[in-house]
């Protein structure tokens, strides 16, 4: 092996369209603030961003020239323009901030960008738009409108007996006219809790559950659509259904309630002769809560009566004088904003694979997948006679529905016919994690093409792949995907079926990061870290929960270090510190308050959750009552609170505030000298009770001390290999660093081995057991229902992180930032002959597909335009030096274990 020659060939890389006049470089994928042609933007220097890429390799920009104006023909021209940024010499080529004249409320914008590079300047590019937001809380003319009463006798807002509320939608509607011709029609909107938008019988947009769900007492979100195409010459309809949503509770008391669904609309026309107008929610509109939604909560279901369908409802010309006049509803506490991150859409579909009537009568439709939407259907029905749908993840040993594990909520989607024959549904405001559907109210078998699986979350694209030659792997990848895309719901959720589903800290302290190499989340996330400040108290305490629907304010430590660790995710992955800047003082705060409220001689001693599911000894415990596999509390909170240290240093630097270093830096070195004295143990090099988690929390976070770091990882190798038989003994916080933690001191084999263990505890237990995504415990096929999710990705830990930066060799290079330079260096485990991955990066389309059979490597690779690479080989392959002389190499050199090539942008293939 060591006298086989690598050989290093290069394939150009080949543009789809070409913007240079030599047919070479592409300018592509303008984004605004990372977003395609956004609106509603309220940022005064918002950032532009594109991509680049070559016929040849190692391009690098050098130069980039951004305009901006109000309209595409003087962009066009070069003319009245807002910004030109003349000729930057930079090869920044992400989130570069706009810094021309003041940005006008409401106002459309286009720009476009022309770069030079080192292989030549290109044309100017397409251009591209945005529009801003009303900037001027002033220009808000519209009011709350809706209800402020239970006129349906079926609805009920909870109690002591019964927490279910039950409340029908709000229909709302509004005839107006325009009578010159329109330029351009905005609608800036707020359905509260999720709304659905008509004009003249159209919905306006793909958007669902629209705007996203927040902290209402803090934040209210309003969305913006360009509607012009909509507008008729004649009379129009704006027609708008609200449903709950969140900010009417599911469960009341027990969960935080704002209100009874309001709407804010505000729709500005603009004519071609130059003048205005604008319509407002006002008294003068119409609602009814007696429409066919005659009930919707997102943990109980929804239930349609076609019998009080209004048709024509949001067309001109409908009789609506059975409908009261609105009432002006309470402001809601929250500051009105524009929406920046996307909404839910539907983005995927899934077919039954099969129908199997059952002993009573009813239909049970398998999914073949555990997914998260609703059920599309088309049935015949008989009239007043209502067809029932109750989903569940899971099945009993009888084949029946298993609904233990859903808690208190229902389920349960009812459509009541209108007339014998055929009809079409869905549900409009509830959604359903499930992959099992009793259909119960059919006098017939129907058949698999009768139903359809939507599947949605936040509109993302998605930006991942993996393969490989290991069956298992890819399944678990697949799972983590479906999980992960089910668990976006405006914010993380930790699951989409119970009655919780709500933002739980903990559960993406790590799980964010691997989660950004599946799906460009960043604009989720931004978000949900404005959603964790909004929830804090006014001392400094994060609620473990975000939004905080539930008021869990434990000043613990671990479940808030996710409002650290995902600014930084944002930061590393995306190259985007906005979020760190935007929260650094929120952060700040936090920090003091723990070491007020739970920190003693440097050590932190209050903790709430300890190693979360960690596997427990007999399989129908949901928590092990062993104290041996316990991890103490306060080695969990100790070591989480020293790693935020050091970010916080990082994070002040980000921001310029210099002058914190030194107290995180000083307190830092404090608490590591005080916790190696509590709880470690030099003689044995064992951490408190020498658990997988002490040991290796201690070790990846840097507490310990200088020549003790390989005795520590001995105790992890042991307690692993012998106590446990090589499978996973951590909990949420162990698995965090597990993969990473193995594989970094040389133990990938053993790291490969628990990612393809099929006995229990492992992810293999989990798919041998039918999974189709994570379960929330190892043993969630035998566990107490109350707390066995089938759909959680909390256990996840680093294992897509290992997955993409390990086993693909695709990762940030240390010393960049959103993969502006990029380390390529896979594991090439033995036991795992191929691997074949890609990432999306902000700059463009990494691969790495490489096999190694039979002592042969082959490995291909694509780095996008605009980047370099270190390419790491081991030293088992010896390196050419005809590499020197091929194209996009910039440099060889040589470690004791690996060769390095540095390269620029291209596609490379290293082969024997």
């Amino acid at each position: 092996m060591n006298k086989t020659t690598l050989f290093l060939t290069i394939a150009l890389l080949w543009g789809l369209v070409s913007c240079a006049p030599t047919g070479q470089v592409e300018v592509k994928n303008l984004r605004l603030e990372m977003k395609k042609d956004p609106m509603g933007i309220d940022l005064t220097q918002p950032r532009f961003s594109w991509q680049i890429s070559s016929k040849q390799p190692d391009l690098t920009q050098v130069a980039y020239q951004i305009q901006v104006a109000t309209s595409p023909e003087e962009l066009a021209q070069g003319k009245n323009l807002y910004w030109d940024s003349g000729t930057v010499s930079s090869d920044q080529s992400i989130l570069i901030p706009y810094s021309g004249k003041d940005l006008e409320s409401e106002k459309p914008y286009y720009w476009r960008v022309q770069i030079t590079t080192n292989q030549g300047k290109t044309v100017w590019s397409e251009p591209a738009q945005w529009s801003m937001a009303i900037l001027n809380p002033a220009d808000w003319k519209a009011n709350w409108i809706g209800e402020d009463t239970l006129s349906n006798p079926n609805e009920r807002l909870g109690d002591d007996k019964n927490q279910k509320t039950r409340l029908a939608a709000r229909y709302f509607r509004k005839e107006f006219t325009a009578d010159k011709e329109v330029k351009r029609a905005t609608l800036y909107i707020s359905g509260l809790g999720s709304s659905e938008t008509y004009l003249n019988g159209q919905k306006i947009s793909e958007d669902i559950f629209a705007p996203i769900p927040s902290m209402y007492n803090k934040r209210v979100y309003y969305n913006t659509y360009d509607v012009t195409p909509l507008i008729q010459k004649a009379g129009n309809t704006l027609g708008i259904i609200v449903g709950n949503g969140r900010y009417l509770a599911m469960r009341n008391p027990g969960m935080v309630t704002f209100g009874l669904p309001s709407l804010l609309a505000q729709l500005k026309l603009e004519y071609a002769d130059g003048s205005q107008s604008t319509l407002l929610t006002d008294t003068s509109w119409k609602v009814t809560s007696k429409g066919p939604i005659v009930a919707n909560n997102e943990f109980d279901g929804e239930e349609y009566d076609a019998r009080l369908e209004m048709e024509g409802w949001n067309k001109n010309g409908f009789n609506d004088a059975e409908w009261k006049n609105v009432d002006i509803m309470p402001t809601p506490a929250g500051e009105l904003t524009t929406q920046q991150a996307p909404n839910i859409r539907i983005q995927d579909t899934v077919k039954p694979i099969s129908i199997t009537a059952r002993p009573d009568g009813k239909y049970l439709v398998d999914m073949g997948q555990n997914m998260v939407g609703w059920l599309k259907v088309h049935l015949k029905g008989k009239e007043g006679q209502p067809i029932k749908m109750v989903f569940a993840e899971l099945l009993k040993e009888d084949g029946s529905l298993y609904l233990n594990n859903l808690r208190s909520a229902q389920v349960t989607d009812i459509y009541t016919p209108a007339r014998d024959g055929d009809f079409n549904w869905h549900p409009s405001f509830v959604y359903h994690g499930f992959r099992f559907v009793e259909v119960s109210g059919l006098d017939y078998q129907p058949a698999v093409e009768d139903f359809t699986g939507e599947v949605f979350y936040d509109e993302m694209a998605t930006t991942g792949n993996f393969e490989s030659s290991q069956p298992l792997l890819n399944q678990l990848h697949k799972n983590a995907f479906w999980g992960i895309r089910g668990n976006y719901r405006g914010m993380p959720t930790d699951c989409p079926q119970r009655d919780e589903r709500l933002g739980w800290l903990g559960d993406r302290t790590t799980g964010a990061y691997g989660e950004a190499f599946l799906l460009d989340n960043s604009q989720l996330y931004n978000k949900w870290l404005q959603d964790i400040e909004d929830s804090m108290t006014p001392e400094g305490s994060i609620s473990d929960v975000s939004p905080a629907y539930w008021q869990l304010y434990s000043d613990n430590v671990t479940w808030p270090a996710a409002f650290f660790c995902v600014a930084d995710m944002l930061y590393r992955q995306y190259g985007d510190d906005s979020s760190i800047r935007a929260h650094y003082p929120a952060m700040k705060r936090w920090m003091n308050r723990i070491q007020e409220v739970s920190m003693k001689d440097y050590i932190i001693t209050k903790d709430t959750y300890g190693d979360w599911c960690m596997p427990p000894e007999k399989m129908e415990l949901i928590h092990s009552q062993d104290p041996a596999r316990k991890t103490d509390g306060a080695i969990l909170s100790t070591t989480v609170y020293y790693d935020l240290l050091k970010k916080m240093a990082n994070f002040a630097r980000i921001c310029g505030q210099d002058a914190d270093i030194q107290g995180y830096e000083e307190l830092a070195a404090k608490m590591k000298e005080a916790y190696n004295n509590r709880f470690f143990n030099k003689e044995t090099a064992q951490y408190g009770n020498n658990t997988v988690t002490a040991n290796i929390l201690s070790l990846r976070l840097g507490l310990v001390p200088d020549g003790y770091q390989e005795k520590v990882f001995a105790n992890i190798i042991e307690k692993t290999e012998k106590d446990f038989n090589g499978h996973v003994s951590t909990g949420v916080l162990g698995i965090q660093h597990l993969m990473r933690g193995l594989t970094e001191r040389g133990r990938t084999d053993l790291a490969l081995k628990i990612a393809t263990n099929e006995t229990y505890p492992s992810w293999g237990y989990m798919i041998k057991n039918g999974a189709t995504t994570i379960w929330e415990l190892w043993n969630g096929n035998t566990a107490d229902p109350a707390m066995n999710s089938a759909n959680h990705v909390m256990l996840l830990g680093d294992l897509l992180i290992w997955y993409y930066e390990d086993l693909a060799g695709i990762k940030c290079a240390p010393d960049a930032i959103g993969f502006k330079k990029i380390l390529m260096a896979p594991l090439f485990p033995e036991g795992l002959p191929h691997v074949n991955a890609s990432y999306q990066s902000a700059y463009g389309e990494i691969k790495s597909d490489w096999t190694n059979k039979d002592g042969k490597l082959s490995w291909e690779i694509s780095i996008p335009g605009n980047t370099s690479a270190i390419v790491r080989i081991p030293k088992a392959f010896n390196v050419n030096q005809k590499t020197k002389e091929q194209k996009g190499v910039r440099q060889v050199s040589e470690t004791e274990e690996y060769t390095e090539i540095e390269v620029g942008s291209g596609d490379y293939r290293f082969s024997k």
